[in-house]
């Protein structure tokens, strides 16, 4: 026999094969589902919108989704009086079934709630396969007794946002807009894993720039503002207590003769109770109001504004900020959270309760190199606020 001599060499084991991570596939379809239209929540809409048509360009196929006005047809309006109940019948008792019912002939699809107003429709849908965006939680945060929402809420509206709440805090998926409503989320103490939350900024949702002073000119003429007739500065909101409208009068007040310029109250028209305290304090005549402005005048008062202020109490994100820094205005804006996350530190921010300092940093920007500093970095912030960079963490997260 011959004896076989055994090796001396190391045994080695065979080399493991290397698997290359596959990238994740984004969703084939997506399904918004989007706001009551008797509502007509113009702010959710212009996100949904955005959504839809970003998702598409990326080949995605969409679908939005929304409430059918069945009984709230007959009511003048679904926001208040009996319209409202009917408005709830259409939305929380047919919608939820018709969701559930229409879900199962989109087995592969991905469904987006895009107003956490909505969370309660969740649970017509399949949890892994589903999202939402939250925008805010300031009414459910009043509902649960914060005063610093300045959000009031009736005992129908507490036992609501209750309800939104607990659909919210279940969700698998879930995007807040600012890193503070994500820690006033976390606060609630969540039922379900929060690993596949995240924040996501806003993007613009229009296309915001500086006009022409040619362009200024023209569109602003009919309000006596524009150009070279006159220097003023501009709030765009509606009149809750929180948007704080009133800081824009006691600012100007504060500055007697230095700055006469004129106060541009945009979006909601000017109530009572502003007007009476212009009056009180002598600035009355200079109140210029532009109800429902059009993109065109819009950008136009952003592009010759001397300011742009925004003195919330509370806000969710605060979609102006960035708006009016894209058109080249620089902002004045209140020091408490979200505004400097979303302005990044390049506006001018001071206490919304402090008229004097929202009036020194008025004067500051008659400083050609302050005023030139301010709004070029307000430039560079707007840039974190593409279109692509919101979509993409969106397809991620549908992804994940």
């Amino acid at each position: 026999m011959i004896a076989l001599q055994e090796s001396t060499e190391p045994k080695t084991a065979p080399p493991v094969p290397v698997m290359e991570e596959q990238p994740k596939r984004h969703p084939q379809e997506v399904i918004l589902i989007g706001n009551y239209p008797l509502d007509r929540q113009e702010s959710m809409e212009r996100f949904a919108v955005l959504l839809h048509r970003e998702l598409t360009d990326r080949g995605i196929e969409v679908k939005h989704w929304r409430p059918i006005a069945v009984l709230g047809r007959v009511a003048t309006s679904t926001t208040s009086g009996y319209g409202k109940w009917l408005g709830y019948f259409d939305k929380w008792l047919f919608f939820p079934l018709v969701l559930f019912l229409r879900r199962w002939f989109h087995p592969q699809a991905h469904f987006h709630v895009c107003d956490h107003s909505n969370a309660p429709y969740l649970r017509s849908l399949p949890s892994k396969h589903s999202s939402i965006t939250c925008h805010d939680v300031l009414a459910v945060r009043a509902a649960e007794g914060f005063t610093d929402t300045y959000c009031q809420t009736s005992s129908v509206g507490r036992f609501l946002q209750r309800w939104i709440k607990k659909h919210l805090l279940q969700a698998d998926r879930l995007v807040a807009v600012s890193n503070q409503t994500m820690s006033h989320l976390h606060e609630f103490e969540p039922t379900s894993n929060t690993e596949r939350w995240r924040v996501i900024h806003l993007a613009l949702n229009n296309n915001f720039h500086p006009v022409s002073q040619t362009q200024q000119r023209q569109l602003l003429a009919p309000y006596g503002l524009g150009g070279d007739r006159s220097s003023f500065i501009m709030h765009l909101g509606s009149s809750l207590q929180r948007k704080n409208r009133e800081m824009l009068i006691d600012m100007v007040s504060h500055l007697g003769e230095t700055w006469g310029g004129k106060i541009c109250f945009a979006g909601a028209p000017v109530e009572t109770a502003l007007r009476e305290r212009a009056r009180e304090l002598g600035v009355e005549d200079r109140i210029v109001e532009i109800t429902k402005p059009s993109h065109d005048v819009l950008l136009a008062l952003y592009s010759s504004c001397d300011a742009f202020v925004f003195p919330s109490f509370s806000e969710g994100f605060g979609w102006p900020v960035i708006e009016a820094q894209a058109c080249g205005a620089p902002v004045i804006s209140s020091d408490v959270a979200p505004m400097p996350e979303v302005s990044g530190g390049t506006a001018l921010h001071a206490s919304p309760t402090d008229a004097e300092a929202f009036a020194e940093h008025l004067l500051s920007l008659q400083d050609r190199d302050v005023r030139h500093r301010v709004v070029e970095e307000g430039f560079e912030n707007v840039k974190r606020f593409a279109p692509k960079v919101m979509i993409d963490a969106y397809v991620q997260m549908m992804a994940d």
